[in-house]
């Protein structure tokens, strides 16, 4: 496993990201597909055991029993100081007007929540699920400093929204002297590369680390395009991500599958090799069911594409639709 800097820290996290939305009971929640516990487990130690330090949640997932199944497994397999813990928050955890969203109410409840069921004292990376269009960003802002300053985060982070919002959350803890996002956790894959437009370029510049969320495009780069599984029939926010540009999706995956038969790896390991090997990219975050998604993922790290299979891949992409904001 490598190692990289996650933005302008000093955090040491893997190239490889665990995704945990996969592991939590089928009865919570809107995820019948996930996985319980005693069957998550075996896929979190092996992630450890690949030199995986980097795993990521959220209190939303399988209604708090990700985060439960999560702290329970790492607690038993590795020391706390091994491995790095991301969580987030944003999502309906409870009925009512408070009972979503990032409000300073919303935080200071759910940030302990997510710490008890995690059985921690503190996250590594505390990060905004989506933007709040409720909330003035300065109550969010000075909410996750004042977690920040009190030990229950060492480092926060965003995900998915438009760069011009990101840029605006960073000027304004800049301008109050408060705490700064250091990584962004946005939507990177083949079939959809418009985060290329403006917020890899902002990430750049400003030194955020991108942890990019689906870059198998929810399986559809591992497999043929009319196969299905069991999450993608029942996953309604995964069709809707690709509904409108299922033609040009299909030619990329098609030649996903040629390299992938030409170098004779599955094409799990040529998605993500394309996605580590793009400039800025931290750790892309996986999801694992079966063990063999893990072990491609890990093989995926020292696969390095030819210039050649990079044009190969991106030649037959067309501009999308903003997608995966909601």
């Amino acid at each position: 496993m490598d190692y990289i800097k996650l933005g302008h820290t000093g955090l040491d996290v893997s190239r490889i990201c665990l995704g945990c939305m996969s592991y939590g009971e089928p009865t919570r929640g809107n995820h019948a597909w996930t996985l319980d516990e005693a069957t998550s487990r075996p896929f979190i130690k092996r992630a450890l055991e690949g030199g995986i330090n980097f795993f990521d949640t959220a209190n939303v997932y399988s209604a708090g029993s990700s985060e439960e199944i999560v702290g329970r497994a790492l607690k038993d397999f590795a020391r706390r100081d091994e491995v790095v813990i991301a969580t987030k928050v944003h999502g309906r955890m409870s009925p009512g007007p408070n009972g979503a969203g990032l409000s300073r109410r919303a935080i200071m409840t759910e940030i302990d929540n997510s710490l008890r069921r995690l059985g921690t004292d503190h996250v590594d990376l505390y990060q905004i699920h989506r933007w709040d269009y409720h909330t003035p960003i300065e109550e969010t802002l000075e909410a996750l400093h004042d977690i920040v300053r009190a030990g229950k985060a060492l480092y926060i982070g965003a995900s998915s929204m438009y760069a011009w919002q990101f840029a605006k959350a960073l000027a304004v803890a800049e301008r109050h002297g408060w705490t700064k996002f250091v990584s962004m956790q946005n939507y990177v894959n083949l079939l959809y590369r418009e985060e290329e437009r403006e917020m890899l370029p902002l990430c750049r510049a400003e030194g955020i680390g991108v942890i990019p969320w689906s870059p198998l495009a929810r399986g559809r780069l591992t497999r043929d395009w009319d196969d299905q599984s069991a999450r993608s029939e029942t996953d309604e926010f995964g069709k809707s991500l690709y509904a409108k540009s299922a033609e040009a999706d299909r030619k990329i995956v098609d030649v996903v599958a040629k390299i992938a038969t030409e170098r004779g790896v599955a094409r799990a390991q040529i998605a993500l090799a394309w996605v580590l090997g793009k400039p800025g990219i931290t750790a892309p975050i996986i999801g694992a069911t079966k063990l063999t998604h893990l072990e491609d993922a890990l093989a995926a790290v020292s696969l390095k594409l030819t210039p050649d299979e990079t044009t190969r891949l991106e030649e037959p992409y067309v501009a999308h639709s903003i997608v995966g904001f909601s």
